[in-house]
């Protein structure tokens, strides 16, 4: 089968669930991971076939996105910060987002001088997309992360072996942990932020799909991972040391409350690229 005529009958088939962009969007993702082919290559090759184990893997696909299945996790792939990440459900899917948190601990990074062996420790890393990105770009820092999922760890290792880094991983749950072991210059975390009262605001595919433990956090409480990092990292960071999380957009002044009133200093509420209070940064 021609894969320009099955693109009509992907379209046609998922018009119901998605919009004609989203769809186009699977589409070409489905044609770089399945064939390695980009978009123009298509429109340079019309004549390009696929045979009947194609043609399946491809119905297999179509019929796991009529679920809302992420395609990430159909693909078992996705990028991050311009590096390969592989997935599946034991991890979150890495979002724009926290690129930008990436992007602002490089920035405050720029002045300093590269060489320098800063300590950086990830908390609750999941896919490992964080402390990965960080040691590409700050090769010389000794990167550590720690997450309470046995899984996530796994699917993590593969993805520091996958970017050619060395990030050294420890299965650890952060709330019941009263020592770090070490001090560090740079602690970041993306922890569960999710209020049970916002899940209908969550799409189908992250709902029924993502891991619940990497999301949501009792509503009485929104706060508990940030309390007890940030008391954590007045422990351990070093003198100057930065505190990184990003956070609930709904909560960007309590937030910044909090991180104050463990002595933390220059704290700053930031926004990501659609305006919402989505980070904070704090220097011990």
């Amino acid at each position: 089968m021609l894969l320009k005529d099955y693109k009509t009958t992907f379209l046609n088939e998922l018009s119901s669930w998605y919009d004609e962009k989203e769809i186009e969007s699977f589409f070409y993702l489905m044609l770089e991971s399945f064939h390695r082919k980009k978009r123009i290559d298509l429109a340079l090759e019309p004549a390009m076939e696929m045979d009947a184990l194609q043609l399946l893997r491809w119905e297999s696909a179509l019929a796991e996105l009529k679920k809302h299945k992420p395609i990430q996790y159909i693909l078992g792939e996705t990028e991050f910060y311009g590096l390969p990440f592989l997935v599946n459900e034991s991890v979150l899917i890495p979002r724009p987002e926290t690129e930008e948190l990436v992007s602002l601990i490089l920035k405050s990074t720029k002045y300093e001088v590269r060489s320098t062996k800063l300590s950086i420790l990830d908390i609750g890393t999941g896919s490992g997309c964080i402390p990965i990105a960080l040691k590409q770009n700050l090769p010389e820092a000794e990167v550590y992360a720690i997450d309470v999922s046995e899984k996530a760890l796994a699917m993590a290792k593969k993805n520091a072996e996958l970017n050619q880094v060395v990030v050294h991983f420890r299965l650890q749950d952060i709330l019941v942990m009263e020592d770090l072991g070490q001090s560090f210059d740079i602690i970041v975390s993306n922890p569960p932020y999710v209020r049970h009262l916002e899940k209908a605001e969550i799409q189908p595919n992250v709902l029924e799909y993502e891991p619940h433990l990497a999301l949501f956090v009792e509503d009485n409480d929104a706060l508990l991972f940030y309390r007890k990092i940030a008391a954590l990292a007045q422990k351990h960071l070093t003198a100057n040391g930065k505190l990184y999380f990003e956070i609930n957009q709904y909560l960007g002044k309590e937030m910044v409350a909090l991180v104050e009133s463990f002595g933390f200093t220059k704290v700053q509420l930031h926004q990501d690229i659609y305006g919402n209070d989505r980070m904070v940064s704090a220097v011990k």
